[in-house]
C-alpha cells in the first residue's frame, strides 16, 4: 500500500508541474499579446481620453528700462516685454455621454467606448480695456477621431485654427464683459475617461458636469472626485458633479468596467488545478479503500491526464469562442474521458456516480468559481470545509490499520471478482 500511495503522489507531483508550466505559458501569452494588441486597438479605436478646460488668454506688451553692461559701461535702454494674461472661467456646464462597447483581441477583452462631449464655458475679461482674446482647446487624446466637432462663440459658429493637439480661436472682448465658448464633439476612447481641471491645485467656480453611462458597474480611479449626485437612467447611471467654489488637486474620472478576461482566467484556473486534482484523488482513494476497489496507479495517471486536457483545451479554445462556451465544452470532454475510462476499469455505476460527481464538483464547479471575482476564495473554502465534513463522517468509525492492508483480491463495485492471472493459484517449484 505504501508503494501505491507513493506512486499516486508522484503522479500528482508530475501533473502539478505540468499545470504550472501551462499556467505560466498562458500568462506569458496574454502579457506578450496584450501589449501588442492594445497598441492595435488604440490605433484603430482610440486612446484613453483626458479632457481639459479651454484656456483664454490675451497678450499685453510692456516697456521697461533694462540695464546692461556694454564695454565695461552700464547702459540703460528700453525693452518691450510681452505678458500673457489668463482669463478666469466664471461658469462651466458640461455633459459627457459614455457608451461602452467591449472588443476582444486574442486572449483579452478591451474596454472601448464612444463619448459625446459638450462643454459650455463662460469667461470674463477682467482687464480695463478691450482685448483680443485667444481661446485654446486641447484635444483629449492625439490618437483619436473627432466627429461633429463644433465651436461656438457668443452663440455664433466659428471655424477654429487646428493644430496637431489643439484648436485656437480669437475674439475681441470689451473690458469687463463676459463671453461664452461652446465646444462639442463625438469621439472614441479606451479604458478610462478623465476631466482634468489643471496640472496643479485649481479653483473652479459654478461647475457642473453631467455624465451618462450605458453600464451599471461604475468605478472611479484613484485621486478623483466622487459624484455629488447619482440616479439610475436606462441601463446605466446619470452622474452629476456640481460645485459652486471648489479648490482641489483632484480630478473627475471614470474607469470603464472590464469584461472577464479569457487569458488570465484560463491561467488562474490552470494554476489552481492541482487543488482540484488533490480533492479528486483524495476522495477516490477513500472510496476505493473503503469499498475494496482495486485502482492501480496507472489508472490515476490516465485520470490526471484527462484533468490536464481540460485546462489545455481551455487555454487554446478561448481564443476562438466565448469563455463560457469554451468552459462548457472542456468540462464535457474531460468528464467524458474520465467516466468512459473508469467504466472499463471499475464499472458504470462507480464511473458515473462516484467519479463523475466528484469530478463535476472539484474540477468543474471549483474552476467555475473563478468566474465570480471576489468570491472565488470563499466559495472554494466553503467547498473544502464541506468535503472535510463529509469525509470525516464517512470514515469516523473506520479502522485504518485494517483498511490499508493490501488484499490479494479486490472486489468490483458490482460484487464480481477480478479474473485471476493465468498462473495464479498454481503450485510452484
Amino acid at each position: 500500500m505504501t508503494r501505491r500511495i507513493a506512486a499516486i503522489v508522484f503522479i500528482f507531483f508530475c501533473a502539478t508541474v505540468a499545470w504550472v508550466v501551462l499556467g505560466a505559458t498562458i500568462f506569458a501569452r496574454s502579457e506578450a499579446s496584450g501589449e501588442t494588441l492594445k497598441g492595435r486597438v488604440i490605433s484603430t479605436w482610440g486612446a484613453p481620453q483626458v479632457q481639459s478646460p479651454p484656456s483664454a488668454v490675451y497678450k499685453r506688451t510692456y516697456s521697461e528700462l533694462v540695464e546692461k553692461v556694454v564695454a565695461d559701461k552700464t547702459v540703460a535702454e528700453w525693452q518691450n516685454r510681452t505678458v500673457e494674461h489668463r482669463l478666469p472661467i466664471d461658469r462651466s456646464d458640461l455633459r459627457a455621454d459614455l457608451d461602452l462597447e467591449h472588443r476582444q483581441k486574442g486572449l483579452l477583452w478591451y474596454s472601448t467606448y464612444r463619448v459625446a462631449f459638450r462643454g459650455e464655458y463662460t469667461f470674463r475679461n477682467t482687464g480695463d480695456r478691450n482685448e483680443t482674446v485667444t481661446v485654446t482647446m486641447a484635444f483629449p487624446a492625439e490618437q483619436a477621431i473627432y466627429d461633429e466637432f463644433t465651436v461656438t462663440l457668443q452663440e455664433a459658429p466659428v471655424s477654429p485654427v487646428y493644430s496637431k493637439s489643439q484648436t485656437e480661436v480669437s475674439v475681441d472682448i470689451p473690458a469687463g464683459q463676459s463671453f461664452t465658448y461652446v465646444v462639442g464633439y463625438r469621439s472614441r476612447g479606451l479604458d478610462s475617461w478623465t476631466y482634468r481641471f489643471g496640472s496643479d491645485v485649481e479653483q473652479v467656480h459654478d461647475f457642473t458636469l453631467r455624465m451618462k453611462t450605458n453600464f451599471e458597474a461604475i468605478d472611479f480611479p484613484d485621486n478623483t472626485l466622487s459624484p455629488t449626485g447619482r440616479e439610475r437612467e436606462g441601463d446605466g447611471w446619470l452622474l452629476t458633479w456640481r460645485y459652486s467654489n471648489l479648490l482641489s488637486g483632484f480630478h473627475i474620472g471614470m474607469t470603464l468596467p472590464q469584461k472577464l478576461q479569457p487569458g488570465p482566467l484560463a491561467g488562474q484556473i490552470s494554476l489552481f488545478a492541482p487543488v482540484s486534482l488533490f480533492f479528486f484523488f483524495f476522495l477516490i482513494f477513500i472510496i476505493t479503500t473503503l469499498r475494496g476497489i482495486d485502482l492501480h496507479p496507472m489508472n490515476y495517471f490516465f485520470v490526471a491526464a484527462a484533468f490536464f486536457f481540460f485546462h489545455l483545451l481551455l487555454a487554446y479554445l478561448v481564443d476562438h469562442i466565448s469563455v463560457h462556451q469554451a468552459f462548457a465544452i472542456c468540462s464535457l470532454v474531460s468528464i467524458t474521458l474520465v467516466v468512459s475510462y473508469l467504466r472499463l476499469v471499475v464499472g458504470l455505476r462507480f464511473a458515473a456516480v462516484e467519479a463523475g460527481v466528484t469530478q463535476l464538483i472539484y474540477l468543474v464547479l471549483f474552476s467555475y468559481a473563478f468566474f465570480f471575482q471576489g468570491l472565488t476564495g470563499l466559495s472554494i473554502t466553503i467547498g473544502s470545509i464541506l468535503t472535510l465534513f463529509v469525509v470525516m463522517q464517512m470514515t469516523g468509525r473506520i479502522r485504518w490499520d485494517e483498511k490499508l492492508v493490501m488484499r490479494p483480491l479486490a472486489a468490483r463495485t458490482d460484487g464480481a471478482a477480478r479474473p485471476q492471472a493465468p498462473n495464479q493459484g498454481l503450485p510452484t517449484g
